[in-house]
Order: structure tokens, then C-alpha cells, then sequence
């Protein structure tokens, strides 16, 4: 992997996208993630630094299993503990060291996996002339592995911030990192957190 061109991202319109860093991932349901509590706090530095430039997504539920489509009714089927109709509001939200950002931060709710398939992601940021993101949050092998991979094909130019993701299991969440970093890296860069903040410091112009 050739090394990361750091002045020319840093410099240019870039935006954080920080992926499903939810209650109902980091508390005691069905869907914890226990890796989410190790990377909390550099999503969190990252998201105070940059807060003009980030987007919080949520993955939203629907309210019963009967409004999913397709095979998402079969899913929640599965998972109806984590339908709306059961799970009260507040899990649903971003965390409470993340929630007091927005604004300026935005938050930006989508249904499943990805959330470029309506297409209002991708017209907010093309209207703002973003052309690059740096991504965090989880999880590595679902969300943010949908997220990054609709980004790739829209034509951005990603940093994954790679100790700022997190995963439900180390075998998936490596394997990801490593088809990402071997096999998209024309198009992607995993850096650090810490490498990341410092050459933005160093280089980042006011967001646009």
C-alpha cells in the first residue's frame, strides 16, 4: 500500500463519518458490541476536533417486524426485541459524549446497512463539494464495511480510521481490514487515529 497523502486530504473538503455509534450497541441489549467501549474515546477526539466536519449515522429499526421489506421482515422476525414498538427511544440514540456535538454535527438516519441507497447522503455531501471522508465507528464487518463500500463506488476518496472501529468478533474484523487495505487501496488509506488528528492539525483548512 503506497503511504497516505496526507497534505492532500487533509487540505481538501473532507467530512467524518461516523458510523451507528448508538446506544443500543454500547449498552446491555441484544446487539452490544463490547469492542464499541475500546474505541469510544478516539471517535470521541476525533468527533470533538472536527465536529463542523462530522455526520453520525444511526441505523434505525422499523417500529414493527411487519413494516420491514423483503428479507428484512425475516430479520426482525429474529430481532423484534429491537424493533421499535419494543425498544424505548433513547437506545436508538448516538452516544451522550457524542449527542451535545450536534450541533454543529449532523445526525443522519438510515434504515439498514448502508447508508447511500436513498441517495440523500450523497446529494447533502456533493452539494457541500465534499470529495473524501474519514470513517469510524461500527461495525466493522456490517455497517461500516456497507458504508466504505458504497463510498468507494460514489467516487470518494476514504481514510478508515482503523483503530477507531470496532467489531463483534476479531476474526471478521480483521479479515475486513484486510480485503479493505489489500484490495480497495487505490482508493482507500487505513490510518490511525492519532497519525490522523496530527496531520490534520497540521494541514486542515476550515471546512467548506
Amino acid at each position: 500500500m503506497a503511504a497516505w497523502d496526507a497534505p492532500s486530504f487533509c487540505s481538501g473538503n473532507w467530512r467524518h463519518l461516523c458510523v451507528d455509534m448508538q446506544r443500543m450497541f454500547a449498552e446491555d441489549t441484544p446487539w452490544h458490541v463490547p469492542w464499541m467501549d475500546k474505541v469510544k474515546d478516539r471517535v470521541v477526539e476525533v468527533s470533538v476536533r472536527h465536529a463542523g466536519r462530522t455526520i453520525f449515522t444511526r441505523f434505525m429499526p422499523p417500529r414493527t417486524a411487519d413494516e420491514a421489506a423483503g428479507a428484512w421482515r425475516d430479520y426482525y422476525e429474529k430481532w423484534r426485541m429491537m424493533t421499535r414498538e419494543r425498544l424505548p427511544g433513547e437506545p436508538l440514540d448516538i452516544l451522550p459524549d457524542l449527542r451535545h456535538l450536534v450541533p454543529p454535527a449532523k445526525v443522519f438516519d438510515k434504515p439498514g446497512y448502508s447508508p447511500w441507497l436513498d441517495g440523500r447522503l450523497h446529494a447533502a455531501l456533493r452539494q457541500e463539494g465534499v470529495t473524501a471522508l474519514a470513517i469510524s465507528g461500527g461495525e466493522t464487518d456490517m455497517c461500516v464495511l456497507a458504508t466504505v463500500l458504497g463510498a468507494i463506488d460514489l467516487g470518494y476518496r476514504i481514510v478508515l480510521l482503523e483503530d477507531a472501529i470496532c467489531g463483534s468478533a476479531d476474526e471478521t474484523h480483521d479479515a475486513s481490514l484486510t480485503v479493505l487495505g489489500e484490495r480497495f487501496s487505490v482508493q482507500l488509506d487505513l490510518v490511525t487515529a492519532p497519525t490522523f488528528l496530527e496531520a490534520c492539525a497540521t494541514f486542515a483548512t476550515a471546512p467548506r
